[in-house]
């Protein structure tokens, strides 16, 4: 089959055409969007990890906390660095950085509370 054309799954015409990112019957007005289509933008977008300004983050950045956190009854300070983040794929608690800072250790924390230094 070709690529201008895909039968309808409503009514079977093999007339669909598409029209931006719809595909449109002729027949029987029915709009759809194809499967493979949406799994493919998926996979080639992936997950966005944007810092609290819009810059996007990868792994190994050095960032800073944009606000005071609360960490285990003491006070992460805002603008304390961190060096060597991870991003995680699989967010944990709604966090998507795992870190290590000195004289906290391990934590995670979110895209959201942190910028990316210079």
């Amino acid at each position: 089959m070709s690529d201008d054309s895909q039968p309808c799954p409503k009514c079977s015409s093999p007339y669909g055409y598409q029209d931006r990112g719809l595909w449109i019957c002729p027949e029987c007005a029915h709009e759809w969007v194809l499967e493979a289509a949406v799994e493919a933008e998926e996979v080639v977008a992936g997950p966005k990890f944007l810092d609290a300004n819009g810059v996007q983050l990868q792994s190994g950045d050095t960032v800073r906390t944009t606000k005071d956190l609360k960490v285990g009854g003491e006070t992460l300070k805002s603008g304390t660095k961190v060096k060597g983040i991870r991003l995680l794929e699989d967010p944990v608690d709604g966090h998507d950085i795992a870190c290590k800072i000195d004289g906290f250790g391990s934590m995670y924390l979110k895209c959201s509370v942190v910028r990316k230094d210079s």
